[in-house]
């Protein structure tokens, strides 16, 4: 089984911080390129963060320095830190994984691309109010 599974989300206020989380299977972890996604309602799903198999991160310029994700290993779990968030990060926030399509097989060729990736959980809502 290789669906991610998010939690996490809930509603804050303008400036306010949340915790995502997403469990992975261990096979995933180790073979597998991550991504957090997010959807806004009537908008296209966007790349939030892409994570190599090596650690590295591409984040999207909307939530550099702002957003940081990380993962623990023993757990299976990925995380993404929001901090200072914006009534524009309102969407269903979504964990995918998937072969990594660059040279080596250890990165995406393009992290923040949706179409990158093959296994997605079913979301978590994350709700910013001003």
């Amino acid at each position: 089984q290789e669906q991610p599974v998010e939690s996490g989300g809930g509603s804050v206020q303008s400036g306010g911080s949340l915790r995502l989380s997403c469990g992975i299977s261990e096979y995933s972890r180790r073979n597998y390129c991550l991504g957090w996604f997010r959807q806004a309602p009537g908008k296209e799903r966007e790349g939030v963060v892409g994570v190599s198999t090596d650690g590295g991160t591409t984040y999207a310029d909307s939530v550099k320095g702002r957003f940081t994700v990380s993962q623990d290993n023993a757990k299976n779990t990925m995380y993404l830190q929001m901090n200072d968030l914006k009534p524009e990060d309102t969407a269903m926030y979504f964990c995918a994984a998937g072969r990594c399509s660059g040279s080596g097989g250890y990165y995406m060729l393009f992290p923040l691309i949706r179409h990158e990736y093959s296994f997605w959980g079913l979301g978590t809502q994350v709700t910013v109010s001003s």
